[in-house]
């Protein structure tokens, strides 16, 4: 994994807006584990088929762990899907810090 340190643009659209209140986490709380350092990224290979992917380990400005998965579409970040951190993604992440 490694630390995202590049500025940060979001890609909204009906297909992915709201998509994430499923594991009951709102769109800005999700763009806020990009802006909180640190955010931890690392490919995605396993869901690579069609399009690179990403995921991320990041946290919110409440404090909430999240993990993040992603891909970058026209210079943006689209999220795919955004959830609370298991018990082995927070440890790898508290590590991190």
């Amino acid at each position: 994994m490694k630390i995202w340190e590049e500025p940060v643009e979001f890609d909204w659209d009906e297909g992915n807006i709201g998509k994430n209140f499923k594991h009951d986490v709102d769109d800005k709380e999700a763009e806020e584990a990009f802006t909180n350092k640190p955010i931890l990224v690392s490919k995605d290979k396993k869901h690579s088929e069609k399009e690179k992917r990403l995921k991320a380990l990041g946290q919110t400005d409440r404090g909430r762990f999240l993990f993040i998965s992603f891909t970058i579409r026209s210079g943006r970040v689209r999220i795919i899907s955004a959830r609370d951190m298991d018990r082995r993604e927070e440890s790898i992440y508290n590590r991190s810090l």
